[in-house]
């Protein structure tokens, strides 16, 4: 089973301790004291406090400089700390491989019975190939370690594959992580891969290491105990991902159906690396969102027909019995059926037969992905589409593709045919971070009887906001991607979504 280890970087012993405490609380195997963090330590009388009497099991760290940490002393006193810590009972101390050497000769013959020493070697700029990484497991074996610890960096997601291949192949208990938001997986994934422990923080702030994520993430969010070899994985691939709430929501889902799954964020720079080197069966699907909806298509071995019509995908499943790839988009049918009735509970109307988008000015800001989900399901309900985008090339070819009319953002501002129009924004303008930001002036907003944006993060965007001020009916981007996710999970497992476990799920994290 994979520890979860929790980083303890506290500037002060009572601080430290009461983190320990936390730590144990939250679900931890064991904790990392980061020696090299204290602020004023002094071994012989801090150390009997932290490692002496303590709720759970203990990895001593004193981190060089030279090495990613914070100790600026030499290595004889560093030495003489760690050596303390196993005598009092440590179950761990971590050392570098540079000097694994000088401190295995020290303590020789002294290790406790029930002590295992950890050698590591950081690489904070990149993460070498297969052969290095096996190369440098060796010479870690050889230096005498118990357990082989290697962390490097990510430049790409698909660096992460080496360090799985490593993993699964090393004879001995290994720690293998990839630093950063590219290398996250490699924390995730820890147990389906076989690795030793994978660290999780008490809260952002307290990382000791980049890309750490949360403690309460890993168990409550992805759900880390109940991942093993047979674990299917699924995610979202995108650029940025840190925003999205689907893991959130379709791990709960996947949990709530006893799925054997867990659901992941994919920071993906390179679309069709990343498919090639994730490969395996083992990934069973993938949601795409900005900016890979639209070359998603070209990936895919098979494309749904609706999907090849709109010309982005936003859902790939990995067919078990061959690998390939197929293609399909659940954005229309969320965001149409989302403004939709967004529209009829504003009238007070039920469901009738006719869209209540059939012969309505359609302005849709945005030609990537999304918007081509929306222009397409507008036109099939029988709207008039138009498409405003910052690259008025874009724009004109999805409306003759579609039989629309284009527009640039400036002539959006004062474009006004007639009262009673719909809009809808597709882009990420007015997303976390940069809430401020809106795609068209409030004074233009007039216009318009029912507002809609794609973005979820925040719920209540500027856009929306004003829109409401302008009297208009707002449809949240909540509710397009709450409807999409359920046509990605019944996708995924050819299983009904639980709808009101995942509204219920969506509005506490959002």
């Amino acid at each position: 089973m994979t520890l979860l280890c929790v980083p303890l970087v506290a500037k002060t012993v009572e601080q430290m301790m009461a983190d320990m405490a936390a730590a144990k609380a939250r679900g931890a195997d064991l904790v990392e004291i980061r020696l090299d963090h204290l602020s004023d330590f002094e071994p012989r009388r801090d150390l009997p406090l932290l490692v002496g009497d303590r709720p759970l099991p203990v990895l001593v760290t004193y981190r060089p400089k030279w090495e990613g940490g914070e100790y600026e002393g030499d290595d004889k006193q560093r030495f003489e700390a760690l050596c303390l810590a196993m005598e009092l009972g440590a179950e761990y101390v971590d050392v570098e491989l540079k000097v694994a050497d000088d401190f295995v000769r020290l303590i020789s013959g002294k290790k406790p019975d029930n002590f295992k020493l950890i050698v590591s070697s950081h690489n904070y700029q990149s993460t070498p190939s297969s052969e290095e990484l096996s190369s440098l497991v060796a010479r870690i074996q050889a230096a005498g370690a118990d357990i082989v610890k290697i962390a490097t960096t990510a430049v790409d997601i698909v660096d992460v594959t080496r360090m799985f291949q490593v993993i699964v192949h090393c004879q001995v208990p290994m720690i293998g992580l990839v630093m950063g938001e590219r290398g996250l997986i490699s924390r995730l994934l820890c147990p389906k891969f076989g690795g030793y422990l994978t660290f999780g923080t008490l809260g952002v702030g307290k990382e000791s290491a980049p890309g750490q994520p949360t403690i309460s993430d890993l168990l409550n969010v992805y759900n880390i105990r109940q991942i093993g070899a047979d674990t299917k994985i699924f995610g979202i691939v995108g650029k940025p991902v840190g925003h999205s709430k689907s893991p959130v929501l379709l791990n709960a889902a996947f949990k709530s159906v006893g799925l054997d799954a867990v659901y992941v964020p994919l920071l993906v720079d390179d679309l069709v690396n990343f498919l090639n080197a994730y490969s395996s069966t083992d990934f069973a699907g993938f949601s795409c969102t900005i900016p890979h909806k639209e070359a998603a298509v070209g990936c895919c071995d098979k494309v749904d027909p609706i999907a090849k019509s709109i010309g982005a995908v936003n859902t790939i499943i990995r067919r078990p019995s061959d690998g390939k790839l197929i293609g399909y988009n659940t954005d229309y049918v969320g965001a149409i059926s989302a403004i939709e009735d967004g529209i009829r509970g504003s009238q007070g109307v039920g469901k009738e037969t006719v869209s209540p988008l059939a012969g309505k000015v359609f302005v849709i800001i945005g030609a990537g992905g999304a918007g081509k989900a929306l222009a397409y399901g507008a036109k099939e309900k029988g709207a008039k589409v138009v498409i405003a985008n910052r690259t008025y090339e874009r724009a004109r070819e999805l409306a003759n593709l579609i039989g629309g009319h284009a527009l640039t953002l400036a002539e959006l501002e004062t474009f006004h045919p007639e009262d009673g129009m719909i809009l809808a924004n597709t882009t990420s303008i007015g997303m976390q971070p940069n809430v401020n930001g809106t795609p068209i002036r409030k004074q233009a907003l007039g216009s318009y009887s029912v507002v809609f944006d794609a973005v979820y993060t925040p719920r209540a965007t500027r856009l929306l906001r004003e829109a409401e001020e302008s009297g208009a009916t707002v449809v949240s981007g909540l509710e397009m991607f709450i409807r999409q996710a359920m046509g990605q999970f019944e996708l995924f497992t050819n299983l009904t979504a639980p709808e009101n476990l995942m509204r219920d799920t969506v509005m506490r994290y959002t």
